[in-house]
């Protein structure tokens, strides 16, 4: 097979890992950034100018677009799924999970466990919102982030005020969620590949740090999820239509409750922690779909 890997970076560790399996089992792979494509969109006849050539002999991609190209990036996605090329994630996919209200809500609709969320038109009566959600400390996020970035823990009234004139100052639409105290500061991150969980870790904040995120300084160590926790981050899955995509939750005293899905989730951290060949299970995956 001819295997595409949208990635603006060769040489991060996920991309590299993806090469490698996918070279192993015997496929042609090539690394494109996705800026740098041409979408010819003609009638009947969609296709991709990529370096002085067409890319019409590709079979399938494995698009590792982050959030600051999500526009473009999934543009490009798009225009492969016209040309009839299978990918691990479709372009509504990536918008959909990457739009944090979006996402919570149809999460809500199909009765996934999440901390309460509140979501305002810019509202100055903070009172009202930091009530609904059971009151302060209160977490404040940012509708797209990622990495942890964009994501604030207000401990008072007074912070939370602040917080939040400040991202309406600047436009910034953001959620404002309930804090889970007995978490403390660690979060599960499941790897789903073809619906199933291949891989899990617990990511835990380092000290002073709300935030468990790997890039934050956060450790991570393997982990067995519960019944309840592997059937959360399939349901997840399901839910936003990715059958690659990591699961975020934290364990709390009413349950597992989701946090985000990751349509392009890292690695290097889950193979690290579990020992796990994620990156072969994504190849065989596209090799099931492609036969």
């Amino acid at each position: 097979m001819n295997i595409v890997i949208l990635s603006r970076n060769p040489q991060l560790y996920s991309t590299e890992r993806l090469v490698e399996e996918a070279e192993k089992r015997g496929h042609r792979v090539e690394v494109i950034d996705p800026l740098k494509c041409d979408l010819i969109i003609e009638k009947e006849k969609p296709t991709i100018l990529y370096n002085e050539r067409y890319l019409n002999d590709v079979d399938a991609i494995i698009p590792r677009i982050g959030t600051s190209v999500t526009f473009y990036g999934c543009a490009v996605v798009r225009q492969f799924e016209m040309m009839g090329v299978f990918t691990i994630a479709t372009s509504d996919a990536i918008i959909r999970s990457r739009d944090k209200l979006r996402s919570s809500q149809r999460l809500s609709r199909a009765g996934i466990g999440m901390p309460k969320t509140v979501f305002t038109n810019y509202s100055r009566d903070v009172d009202k919102v930091i009530s609904h959600v059971g009151g302060t400390p209160v977490i404040i996020k940012l509708l797209e982030g990622t990495q942890g970035l964009g994501v604030v823990l207000a401990e008072s009234k007074n912070a939370a005020e602040s917080v939040l004139e400040a991202f309406n100052g600047l436009e910034a639409r953001a959620l404002v969620q309930e804090y889970i105290a007995e978490a403390k500061g660690a979060d599960l991150r499941a790897l789903v590949v073809d619906g199933q969980v291949v891989g899990a870790m617990k990511r835990q904040g380092k000290e002073g740090e709300f935030r468990s995120n790997l890039h934050r300084g956060g450790s991570a160590k393997i982990v067995k999820l519960s019944h309840e926790e592997l059937k959360v981050a399939m349901n997840a899955a399901k839910t936003l239509k990715l059958p690659v995509c990591g699961v975020d939750m934290l364990q709390s005293s009413r349950g597992p409750l989701l946090l985000e899905v990751n349509s392009t989730p890292g690695l290097e951290g889950i193979e690290t922690a579990t020992g796990r060949n994620i990156a072969k299970s994504i190849i065989v995956y596209i090799e099931k779909n492609k036969e």
